[in-house]
């Protein structure tokens, strides 16, 4: 709170990837809440979610402390991806002290340290969240594996690879992020379907890949699909098939939302004397192909994109140009 109070002196933001997302979910909103409320500050929550089968409960209950707090004068919002699944790394299985001072690789390689870190991973803790056992091992999809040994179980589920490997899913995920040295890229399956449709029809909601961009062309291995096909996802199917929400809401929470909370106040609207940052999409049309299975597809529908008002995207091809500029918040330089 302290520092919000600082950040609030130069017109800033309060902008939180939360405690918890599944089971101490709303406890965590409350303590967004409490911050805003007693810095005086916008909060912003990254990724609304309510994670877990016995978590998916909460999320109506996650909406409703954010209208409260909303009708009880606090600028408290979120954003989102339009998926069931999120993606980090198979490391988030692993008990946090585990990681401690640098020390993952070194404690994975001692028997004693691991059978300490078995024994936690075992029980159900509120502590700390084991992302495998919210999702379950069938849940949990192994993007890429870089080793020789392993890299067969590139694109598998966790719970085929214990079974191959002849051990539970615990053993499993010690040796790959023993193996791989490096967190493992994972995809966990652990949200519900009507609780993404609920939180895209809330007027605060803004939309956001929580993803970097890849180039499908030289990329290898799996990716979330939302690196490419978060925005048409919600154009085509839930605009356009589902009818969440009318298209012009859908636009405005992609763009000037976006902007308008980030204060990048000459972006994010068609006007004069604003930055040209276009895109000409056939909303008919419009539609991911990437999945989870399958994530290197190209979207299709969109036809030209223009980037500071040069051409990047013509005919849905790219011209090559890269006129991005970085951009910067009101306290840059204070």
């Amino acid at each position: 709170m302290e520092i919000a109070k600082v950040v609030r002196s130069a017109g800033g933001i309060y902008i939180t990837h939360m405690r918890s997302e599944a089971d101490q979910l709303l406890e965590s909103i409350d303590e967004v809440i409490r911050i805003s409320r007693e810095s005086g500050i916008p909060a912003e929550i990254y990724h609304l979610k309510a994670s877990g089968l016995r978590n998916y409960a909460k999320g109506p209950q996650a909406i409703a402390r954010i209208n409260a707090a909303r009708a009880e004068g606090l600028d408290v919002q979120a954003d989102m991806y339009p998926y069931t699944a999120g993606a980090t790394g198979l490391s988030s299985c692993l008990p946090p002290w585990s990681a401690a001072d640098g020390k993952l690789f070194e404690n994975l390689a001692s028997k004693d340290v691991r059978a300490k870190m078995r024994a936690e991973m075992t029980v159900q803790t509120f502590e700390w969240e084991n992302l495998c056992e919210l999702a379950t091992p069938q849940n949990v999809l192994i993007s890429r594996l870089n080793s020789p040994t392993l890299a067969r179980y590139g694109g598998m589920r966790l719970a085929t690879i214990a079974d191959s490997m002849k051990t539970d899913w615990i053993e499993a995920v010690m040796n790959l992020v023993l193996t791989e040295h490096n967190r493992v890229e994972t995809t966990y399956f652990m949200m519900d379907e009507d609780n993404v449709r609920l939180n895209l029809r809330q007027p605060w909601m803004k939309i956001g890949t929580d993803a970097g961009g890849i180039d499908p062309t030289n990329f290898r291995g799996l990716v979330h699909p939302r690196a490419l096909g978060t925005f048409p996802r919600i154009l085509g199917h839930y605009v356009r098939d589902e009818q969440i929400m009318p298209l012009e809401e859908a636009v405005r929470k992609m763009t000037s939302a976006t902007a308008t909370r980030l204060s990048l106040h000459d972006r994010g609207l068609l006007k004069p004397g604003m930055y040209a940052d276009v895109v000409i999409f056939d909303p008919r049309t419009i539609i991911d192909k990437a999945t989870y299975e399958q994530p290197l597809q190209l979207s299709v529908g969109v036809r030209d994109v223009f980037v500071n008002g040069v051409a990047v995207l013509r005919g849905g091809v790219h011209t090559g140009a890269k006129p991005g500029q970085i951009v910067r918040g009101p306290g840059f330089g204070r």
